[in-house]
């Protein structure tokens, strides 16, 4: 299958594993990586960062910044608007894994 198909597609997917994590704790980049390469996603900190980015733009994340260990980590959580973007998301989700499961 074609390799660049398959990123649009998982790009959503990625998004929602993003604001998932993000809803239940504050997230950083290395972090949402290796979980991400946990659940079979390959995604470099290149592709990962203007994702972040570009949900922190939509009003989706916060960001924070933090001192450790001598460096400044941008930590992100989830906002009341990216709270119901999942939710919503969670429920199409669920209705398209209901049709195509079988």
């Amino acid at each position: 299958m074609d390799d660049k198909i398959l990123r649009k597609l998982f790009l959503g997917f990625i998004q929602i594993h993003i604001l998932h994590h993000a809803s239940e704790h504050s997230i950083y980049g290395a972090w949402m990586t290796e979980e991400l390469r946990e659940h079979g996603y390959r995604i470099s900190a290149g592709t990962l960062y203007p994702i972040l980015h570009s949900m922190e733009a939509d009003g989706l994340l916060l960001k924070e910044e933090r001192k450790v260990e001598g460096h400044i980590r941008k930590y992100y959580t989830a906002t009341a608007r990216g709270e119901e973007v999942l939710k919503e998301a969670r429920s199409k989700a669920y209705e398209l894994f209901k049709e195509i499961k079988d």
